[in-house]
């Protein structure tokens, strides 16, 4: 069996090159907390210049340490953590009554279009088909994790 071990090739070699282990180590836990665990993804208009400036460094490293460490873009990266509470609102009978505009909203998307393109694409299906489907096969959906 052959093993394919040389260096990818492409985008995450010359991300590698671009910031030390080390720096990208602690960037990646302050991301995690600014975006996270401050929640900043909810904020519709918080964006990688915004967290580049709070984390005084630039948008190019955001960006290397994003791909590297979670393997995609900044915006898929935020959209991830949205789609997440997003999932656990939908099957929570405390808002079974939320349009989905207002979940939308809640969870820090600017429009209905770009939540139900990025929950499709998350999910492989619309929020309102995520929602019937457990809703419908949990009587207490407040017991289900997403």
């Amino acid at each position: 069996m052959k093993y394919n071990i040389t260096q990818p090739k492409g985008t995450n070699a010359a991300y590698c090159k671009l910031v030390n282990p080390k720096l990208m180590d602690e960037l990646k836990e302050k991301i995690l907390n600014i975006i996270l665990i401050q929640k900043k993804y909810k904020d519709k208009n918080y964006s990688a210049r915004q967290l580049a400036q709070d984390l005084a460094t630039n948008t190019r490293y955001i960006s290397a340490v994003v791909n590297v460490q979670f393997h995609m873009n900044y915006t898929s990266f935020v959209n991830k953590f949205r789609i997440e509470e997003a999932m656990t609102l939908l099957i929570d009978k405390r808002y079974r009554d939320l349009k989905m505009e207002e979940v939308s909203d809640m969870v820090g998307f600017s429009n209905r279009q770009s939540f139900y393109a990025a929950f499709y694409k998350f999910n492989g299906m619309t929020p309102r088909d995520y929602k019937v489907k457990h809703l419908g096969q949990d009587s207490d959906a407040n017991s289900v994790k997403a």
